[in-house]
């Protein structure tokens, strides 16, 4: 009989070690497509008002369109009616005209005069950065012109000073400040940030980072220039951190201090009254909650302190309640600045009553002004 020397005949290679290099593989691309997809994805993950984490897919394959930004509505209404020389007989303004950005139709044009006749109330309030991150106006600022946030429009910066100057028309710059849903794409590092990725509010939309020096400085950089086109008032509108919303998933950390989340707020605000130094004539109005009117908290870092020192107005949106609106009515009682209260371009008939039946009386920032004499 033939020896083998101790070695076995060759019967070929296992079925089962194919079948386990087949899957091996098969483990690895998955691993690396969870991978790639929660990379690609991480800018689609928001958290809803029921806290749990939701993917607000692209739409791939479809041109990209803008979303069209709603503008916030806004109502100016003043507490306290007080003497004007303005004759009372004359009818009650229906509210701020509101432009909003990109500007189109007749407004391509600004010309001064079309836009005071629509004005009735002498006021015009544009929206010169919208909460899509736009800006309504031709920009220098190099991280604007980067992002593709600048206006294109040829001529619209010596239209917007022409409309400026018009004699007779208050003009009201709006910037919706860190609540921005371009800029955190470009600049995680100046994002408000979540644990999956860039944070976004209940309405899908993200936020800038307060704590962040350069968010701070891109949104002075803003409201200098639009103080330079002329405009009479720069509106701070969403101008501090998030205050509704799943606000546990915000990442901790020093630019997102709980504890000393007004140090960077209050800092902002003396930066953006500093870069105006040079315009004395424009002033700054600034969104505050009722809480905050009212001495209280709302987690967004605003205090009423900080609001009185930098504020030359204060906004207030419209009470959502009967004990809403009496802390409002408390709080604004002799309070310097002055006060307006409200959230509409126009009021409804129902948002009318709704005031009236509040104990306020409802008006516009044209009667704010006639109050303080300007």
């Amino acid at each position: 009989m033939k020896s083998s020397y101790g070695y076995h005949s060759y019967r070929g290679r296992s079925a089962g070690r194919r079948v386990l290099v087949v899957l091996i593989v098969l483990l690895s691309l998955i691993l690396a497509a969870a991978v790639v997809g929660f990379f690609m994805l991480q800018g689609h993950i928001y958290y809803g008002d029921d806290g749990r984490a939701h993917v607000d897919l692209p739409s791939w394959g479809q041109s990209a369109q803008p979303t069209p930004t709603p503008v916030d509505p806004i109502i100016l209404v003043t507490p306290e009616p007080r003497e004007t020389s303005q004759p009372t007989s004359a009818p009650a303004p229906q509210g701020a005209l509101t432009l909003a950005a990109p500007l189109s139709g007749v407004w391509d044009s600004l010309e001064p005069q079309a836009v005071l006749e629509l004005c009735h109330d002498g006021c015009a309030l544009l929206d010169m950065k919208g909460v899509d991150g736009m800006l309504g106006y031709v920009s220098d600022l190099p991280l604007a012109i980067s992002m593709g946030t600048s206006d294109a429009t040829p001529g619209r910066n010596e239209a917007l000073k022409a409309l400026n100057e018009t004699p007779g028309l208050y003009t009201v710059a709006r910037v919706a400040c860190f609540r921005d849903d371009r800029a955190p794409k470009w600049r995680h590092d100046m994002a408000l940030r979540s644990y999956a990725g860039n944070w976004l509010d209940g309405g899908r939309i993200r936020w800038l980072n307060v704590g962040i020096p350069d968010t701070r400085d891109y949104l002075v950089g803003v409201c200098s220039e639009l103080a330079g086109l002329g405009f009479d008032e720069i509106w701070l509108d969403w101008a501090g951190y998030p205050a509704a919303g799943d606000l546990d998933n915000i990442k901790a950390g020093e630019s997102y201090d709980q504890t000393n989340l007004a140090a960077p707020v209050e800092e902002f605000y003396a930066a953006v009254r500093q870069a105006l130094a040079d315009y004395p004539e424009v002033r700054i109005g600034i969104t505050v909650s009722a809480e905050v009117l009212a001495g209280g908290e709302d987690k967004s870092g605003q205090s009423l302190s900080a609001l009185q020192t930098y504020g030359d107005r204060l906004y207030v949106r419209l009470p959502q309640s009967g004990e809403e609106a009496a802390a409002c009515a408390r709080a604004v009682e002799g309070m310097e600045p002055p006060i307006c209260l409200g959230a509409a371009d126009f009021l409804t008939d129902e948002e009318k009553q709704a005031l009236e039946d509040y104990g306020l009386e409802w008006g516009t920032l044209v009667a704010a002004q006639a109050a303080e004499g300007l």
